[in-house]
């Protein structure tokens, strides 16, 4: 067996597998599947300050090699999380990493200051592809003194492992992964979906009701590589991947391009123990090509 640790900022983890927010709900979901514990975190679905009722349906679309979704972050609130949904899921054995989101710089402080006097949660994801309702509605990770506004305001607020989660629709990817470490971010995960639609033929209507949505799976997978070897030759901090990792073979390209730790999303949807298949076969690849760790192949990508 190979060494799997990786670190997330101050954060160690025991192997590099978590999953995507908003595609493994709680975990609990997945109870009857997996064991949960075996993964090397898992990241919760996006919570906010009050509850939100989230987009009219429809509100998932299937594309070629891929899906749109509009959620619009559903949930109870981080009160709710904090008395009902924390205690039930503080008994796995693995890094519960609670993906914060707002409308406001406040909002975003709001949340993560009540995370962080949760024990059992060593870290937070900063998803800033939220709008900006002060701000006319501008998504922060589009805007990149937005961006720095938020990493640095929760920055201050908290203390533990900080995550940010950046938006691909951006020009330069870069700016944006350097602006955030440089306003306090422990590392970065990327990307997030990409902005896109679907429309059916034969009713002449698009469909989701929000008519765009995020597309992740399979086809985003090229630009989430591009955008993370990008990121990861340009930053000093870790950088988390995700997009379109579907099996083992994924999740190695992504490391080779300078991940130390990877989400998997929409592939827990087509099959609800991806990830341990995943796990599993990168640890295969590892002891089949000779490696003893997995930091030996973390950026070795060859060029």
């Amino acid at each position: 067996m190979a060494n799997l640790k990786t670190n997330i900022g101050k954060l160690e983890i025991k192997n590099p597998v978590m999953t995507a927010s908003g595609t493994f709900g709680f975990g609990t979901e997945y109870e009857d599947f997996i064991d949960i514990s075996r993964l090397g975190g898992i990241l919760v679905k996006g919570i906010t300050g009050a509850e939100r009722q989230g987009n009219p349906y429809p509100r998932m679309a299937e594309t070629p090699s891929g899906m749109l979704n509009a959620v619009g972050l559903q949930n109870k609130g981080i009160d709710y999380f904090v008395e009902h949904i924390y205690p039930e899921i503080s008994k796995f054995d693995t890094e519960i990493i609670v993906n914060v989101n707002g409308g406001t710089i406040e909002e975003y402080i709001d949340v993560a200051s009540k995370v962080e006097k949760l024990n059992k949660i060593k870290a937070i994801e900063l998803n800033i592809s939220c709008p900006n309702v002060k701000q006319g509605g501008m998504v922060f990770g589009t805007h990149c003194p937005s961006a720095v506004a938020v990493t640095q305001a929760v920055r201050n607020a908290y203390s533990k492992t900080l995550m940010v989660k950046l938006s691909p629709n951006v020009t330069n990817i870069v700016d944006f992964a350097l602006a955030v470490e440089e306003a306090g971010a422990d590392s970065i995960s990327l990307i997030n979906t990409l902005l896109g639609m679907a429309i059916d033929a034969k009713t002449r209507k698009p469909l989701l009701s929000t008519i765009t949505g995020g597309l992740s799976g399979p086809a985003v997978k090229p630009v989430a590589l591009r955008m993370v070897w990008q990121v990861a030759k340009s930053v000093k901090i870790p950088v988390i991947g995700m997009g379109g990792i579907m099996n083992a073979t994924d999740a190695i390209e992504f490391f080779l391009a300078g991940a130390s730790a990877i989400q998997v999303g929409t592939a827990n949807f087509i099959n609800p123990a991806v990830t341990i298949e995943i796990l599993e076969g990168i640890n295969e690849y590892l002891d089949n090509n000779g490696f003893s760790c997995l930091s030996e192949i973390v950026g070795a990508l060859d060029i």
